[in-house]
């Protein structure tokens, strides 16, 4: 058996105000949809190369202590989506830093409360 890809699918109880904020935050664009007639029931949309998946659930609440997941998105330029991420109505948590490591790295939160990291991989040593 082997792993061939894997994408996050977030659960909303405001599924489309989440899908308007990934197209404005970052650029995403419906790639599928499927409706039960009252409104979509699951989106998946297409951020760069990626894909991240949206479902309605009316009774997804935040966790009541702490993430129990956070999303990383690789970006061009971190500080460049941090404040497209802010425009758009997200949170911050933590400014664009870099990192010991030697990535550039945001910390954000999306309208539902879900943690987000926007990170730039580290340059390449000459």
């Amino acid at each position: 058996m082997a792993v061939r890809s894997l994408f996050p699918i977030l659960l909303s109880r405001d599924l489309p105000g989440l899908v308007r904020f990934y197209e404005s935050a970052l650029g995403g664009r419906v790639d599928y949809h499927f409706g039960s007639g009252e409104g979509d029931d699951y989106v998946s949309l297409k951020i760069g190369s990626v894909a991240l998946g949206i479902g309605r659930d009316p009774d997804a609440l935040p966790p009541l202590v702490g993430d129990r997941i956070a999303l990383w998105f690789y970006v061009d330029d971190v500080d460049e989506a941090f404040a497209a991420w802010l425009a758009a109505g997200g949170r911050a948590e933590q400014e664009p830093a870099d990192m010991p490591w030697g990535e550039r790295v945001a910390q954000v939160r999306d309208p539902d409360g879900n943690l987000v990291n926007l990170g730039s991989e580290a340059p390449e040593a000459a």
